[in-house]
């Protein structure tokens, strides 16, 4: 386009487009937004926005269209979640004061990783950016959050599938890759197909070979302090320094300020936490469920009773970051230990933090500068707050609850700064006026009345002038082209004094203006733009002086978080009759009466039936579970698996006791399904896990496989299931804890031929041809699948159970089954399946014979996904 024939308006917009291409850019005209050519194409479509154009210059007009700046985040929200970037580009002078074209520039750009509307953010979940560099040694991992302030990092060494799950503790919205992960190659092409199918994130591009070491040494100390990256020890991570440095540049070049927020670095090891890849919290179904996807049905749905924002996400963090201390442990069950026992202070506690705001948000916006007077008022209403919830915890012994007490700062100071200058109501708007205080500035509340009293200064000077000149009808009235004027009827003319100046003539009477009257009429106007050039500038000092306190405030909002997260594990723990674990070393693991705290709150027609665990480093390391589907072996393992992450992560669990050793990594291999993105079978992807399982596992494990090998031929599968098992227990090679659920009932004789496997089944009752499913697990193997038992009670047809029956018998006596199409049993006309769509048809008459009194919607779930199964 040849931009010299463009207006100068058109220009600086073509100028300023030129620095964000790939991005759609919001052009800042008067109360709107506005997008021109290809970009107002796009916007148009993608936000049902009507086209027109303007004209530009050129023979035909500019594509254009536009949104109301004040409404624009539901635009913006709405071109992030569609995949696009969207740069702001705001007036950088007062339109008025501008003398030829206002000055324009972008001052900020919008990404999945820089978002910091509250409308367009999860309340409970971290919306991280990643910045991951790899190089000799490792990878440097750093991960932040603009919208809490927060910064981690930590240095990988390990292979890609350690990257992934560090990645997948994070789940990041925008990733950064450097390194030989921007080299090409499979193994860039691998983690970006990981980034995207399996964390639904986009990898934005940036040149990580400008930054250099010397950056770092310069940045990173600025942004963090010398001192704290010295007791970090940075100097032996070079990775990480260059990861960090370019995540610190690329959120300086599309935020360009605000980064003051980032001003504290957590450097963890992956040492300190559990091992807890995508696939273990997908089939633990820790954040969310496996069909539906939602929160409903997972952990966090059952833990969650927090009461604040920073809760929330403290609270998921936890359960995604399991810990591996003791001691730490022991010290977050103590603090829970102290509430679960005095009702009355978590009573008091819950009350306090329900009134608390999302600090860590709410100071990344003031910070930013996008904060509306309403959410700085709301910053005093919180620390109000903060001395009442701080005095619960004087009497507390427990050492964390001692920390919090000891350590919240209850923001007095910001509170009464906030509390003077703000009104009691303030706008949503800062244009709005009326957000100043009255009282809190002199020249302020000078200005406001002489405004508010302009009618009665009005009202004295046409009062005066009346008995002055003697018109008894002379009036003051005022419009937009003349301002304040004097009228005056034809018949009063000759009592008009020559100091009025005649500005207008009309039908009936004359309009004039005086000095007294212009010299007020300026003092009004001047006032009203002064007062709010004036509130601008109180608003933005007051703004100044909280964000002065930001470390602070960033500091009393950890703490919050800390103790609603307490407070949350103590009120599910009372109400779900949790016991608490005795967490240790041993290399055992004891449960008596353990629950699935997921199940026993979903299902509630029937009631859990709860089961002891043991495993330990000897005679009870693998645990082989066998007996027939929907009977519990699946809910059982899980149930294990989660009370084990439920201790580490300091919570009590749902147990009549529980003595649990520390348990490095839970691995799960639990059901699996075709992997169409990556064309791999469902034998594939379970032997991929299957794996990564043996690879990453240690003896301090825990390992949960269920039903190895049945995605190929029984033999095969058997084969490979009973490999696995004896890799397993070889205490040379692997020597983990695991549960091993199954259908091959042949791998119940590894409990005579290897060291450390016992052998476990669900108790069943037999009444006639009925099964009960007892759902409580016994020593010693089962004696039968009862697969037909299954299919009866799912509603399959008499005569396919009768069928299978006989071929069950023939199998098991040693004899090929008979072909049943070719020796057919002459049957009555009435036993043929007849499918057809009638109200008489087989398939309805024995959905009718359902005893639905007997099916629970649990089992019939099971019963449905083994039919399929066996087809």
């Amino acid at each position: 386009m040849q931009t010299q024939n463009l207006s100068p308006m058109m220009q600086q917009y073509m100028a300023i487009k030129e620095k964000c291409k790939d991005k759609i850019l919001f052009y800042r005209l008067g109360d709107f937004y506005e997008m021109f050519f290809d970009d107002a194409l796009t916007a148009s479509r993608e936000l049902e926005l009507t086209l027109t154009g303007r004209d530009c210059g050129l023979e035909e007009r500019a594509p254009m269209c536009g949104v109301p700046y004040h409404s624009c985040e539901a635009y913006i929200a709405r071109l992030i979640e569609k995949g696009y970037n969207v740069a702001i580009c705001e007036q950088m002078e007062d339109p008025k004061a501008a003398k030829g074209l206002v000055k324009r520039d972008v001052i900020r750009v919008v990404t999945p990783g820089t978002i910091l509307e509250t409308n367009m953010l999860e309340e409970g979940k971290n919306n991280f950016i990643a910045s991951l560099y790899a190089g000799k040694g490792g990878y440097g991992c750093a991960f932040a959050d603009i919208s809490t302030g927060e910064v981690r990092a930590c240095q990988v060494e390990g292979d890609v599938q350690c990257l992934k799950s560090e990645l997948g503790r994070f789940s990041p919205s925008e990733v950064l890759l450097g390194g030989e992960l921007a080299g090409g190659g499979s193994l860039e092409d691998g983690l970006r197909a990981f980034l995207k199918e399996r964390l639904g994130c986009v990898v934005s591009g940036f040149d990580f070979s400008s930054v250099s070491k010397q950056e770092c040494a310069e940045v990173l100390p600025a942004q963090f302090g010398a001192q704290n990256l010295e007791l970090l020890s940075l100097a032996d991570k070079p990775q990480l320094q260059i990861a960090l440095c370019a995540l610190l540049r690329y959120l300086g070049e599309t935020q360009q300020r605000g980064l003051e927020c980032l001003n504290t670095l957590d450097l963890y090891s992956g040492e300190d936490y559990m091992n807890l890849d995508l696939t273990a919290c997908r089939n633990l179904e820790l954040i969310r469920t496996l069909r539906a996807g939602e929160k409903r049905g997972s952990l966090l749905w059952v833990l969650d009773h927090t009461h604040t924002a920073m809760g929330k996400r403290l609270l998921r963090q936890w359960v995604e970051k399991p810990l591996l201390s003791p001691t730490r442990i022991s010290k977050r069950l103590n603090a829970v230990g102290e509430l679960y026992d005095n009702t009355m202070l978590l009573g008091e506690c819950e009350e306090a933090l329900s009134d608390v705001f999302d600090l860590e948000r709410l100071m990344s916006r003031i910070v930013y500068g996008n904060a509306s007077p309403r959410e700085l008022k709301s910053l005093e209403y919180t620390a109000r707050r903060l001395p009442q919830l701080r005095g619960l915890l004087g009497e507390c012994r427990a050492q964390y609850l001692r920390d919090i007490y000891r350590d919240l700062d209850t923001l007095d100071d910001v509170a009464d700064l906030v509390g003077r200058a703000v009104s009691d109501e303030p706008p949503i708007a800062l244009k709005d006026g009326g957000v100043i205080k009255a009282g809190f500035d002199q020249n302020l509340d000078e200005l406001r009345s002489l405004v508010s009293g302009a009618k009665g200064f009005i009202a004295g000077i046409e009062s005066g002038e009346r008995e002055r000149t003697g018109i008894k009808n002379l009036k003051i009235g005022y419009n937009r082209v003349f301002g304040y004027y004097i009228e005056v009827t034809k018949s009063y003319l000759e009592l008009v004094p020559e100091t009025y100046i005649r500005k207008q003539t009309l039908a009936n009477c004359e309009r004039y203006i005086t000095d007294e009257l212009k010299e007020l009429e300026n003092k009004i106007f001047t006032a009203t733009e002064q007062i709010e050039r004036v509130e601008q500038e109180l608003y933005q000092r007051v703004r100044g002086e909280v964000c002065k306190n930001l470390s602070r405030i960033q500091r009393s909002a950890g703490l919050v978080a800390r103790l609603d997260v307490f407070c949350s594990f103590a009120r599910v723990s009372l109400s779900g009759g949790y016991c608490r674990p005795q967490v240790d070393l041993s290399g055992t693991i004891e449960i008596k009466e353990g629950r699935h705290p997921v199940v026993e709150l979903m299902v509630k027609s029937t009631p859990f039936v709860s089961n002891d665990v043991y495993l330990d480093m000897n005679q009870n390391r693998i645990a082989i579970i066998t007996g027939p589907n929907m009977a519990g072996k699946s809910t059982y393992m899980r149930m294990t698996a989660l009370i084990v992450l439920m201790a580490q992560i300091g919570c009590f669990v749902p147990a009549r006791s529980a003595n649990l050793s520390i348990v490095d990594g839970i691995y799960t291999r639990v059901g699996a399904s075709d992997d169409l993105t990556t064309g791999q079978s469902t034998f594939m992807v379970e032997m991929s896990e299957v794996a990564e399982i043996l690879k990453s596992a240690t003896k301090n494990s825990l390992i949960i496989l269920d039903e190895i090998g049945r995605g190929t031929s029984t033999f095969d599968g058997m084969s490979i299931a009973r490999a696995v098992v004896e890799y397993i227990a070889d205490k040379r090679r692997l020597g983990a804890k695991t549960m091993f659920a199954t259908h091959y009932h042949e791998l119940t004789a590894l409990e005579e031929d290897l060291e450390g496997v016992k052998n476990y089944n669900i108790a069943v009752k037999r009444q006639g041809e009925n099964v009960i499913f007892l759902r409580r697990i016994v020593p010693g193997g089962a004696d039968d699948s009862y697969g037909i038992y299954v299919s009866k009670l799912a509603g399959i047809p008499d005569p396919v159970i009768q069928r299978a029956g006989v071929i069950l018998r023939s199998l098991e006596a040693g004899d090929a089954p008979s072909s049943h199409k070719r020796k057919r049993p002459a049957e009555p006309e009435a036993d043929q399946i007849v499918i057809r769509q009638s109200d008489d048809s087989e398939i309805v008459r024995r959905l009718r014979e359902i005893d639905l009194n007997n099916l629970t919607p649990l089992a019939a779930m099971n019963v449905l996904g083994e039919l399929k199964n066996l087809i």
